[in-house]
């Protein structure tokens, strides 16, 4: 790919690449896990959010953006967590017109049954790393992350 493509910079190709491997891989890892809890990884997610949110609860926009998926397909999930009773809609008191996800007694109870299973799971999945890797790479992720949060507009002025 360097030859057919020498203006690419190939050291942050490949890291993108790598970056996208690990994410697939994790999806494929998680799956079949979340799929004997009959549960959605975003479903969990956003369940847990909302336990560790003030009042247990937040906009479907705030949730959409910190699990990482589209709006339509939080409504979805929303829809699904709102129907198993695990989540209830709430109309803002400032906005009528705006509407507030939050958590109900089942889905607290939902997540602390699910996050005992989860445990062995999460730590095969970082087995391969002493303890000071897996540090180095949570604090490499973590500025990554403010990095690609920057504006766009902001990357191209600096470049």
């Amino acid at each position: 790919m360097a030859a057919a493509l020498p203006n690419l910079p190939m050291d942050a190709t490949v890291m993108i690449r790598l970056i996208r491997i690990s994410a697939y891989g994790l999806g494929n890892y998680f799956e079949p896990v979340f799929r004997a809890l009959d549960l959605g990884e975003h479903s969990f997610h956003v369940l847990c959010l909302l336990v560790a949110a003030d009042k247990g609860r937040a906009s479907p926009s705030e949730l959409s953006e910190l699990v990482g998926t589209s709006r339509a397909n939080m409504t979805r999930i929303l829809e699904e967590l709102n129907q198993a009773g695990l989540v209830a809609r709430t109309v803002q008191a400032r906005d009528g017109r705006r509407f507030d996800i939050c958590i109900t007694a089942a889905g607290r109870k939902r997540v602390r049954d699910v996050v005992p299973q989860l445990a062995e799971p999460l730590s095969r999945a970082f087995s391969d790393l002493d303890a000071e890797e897996f540090a180095l790479l949570d604090k490499l992720m973590r500025k990554l992350i403010v990095s690609l949060d920057k504006p766009a507009k902001a990357h191209r002025a600096a470049a």
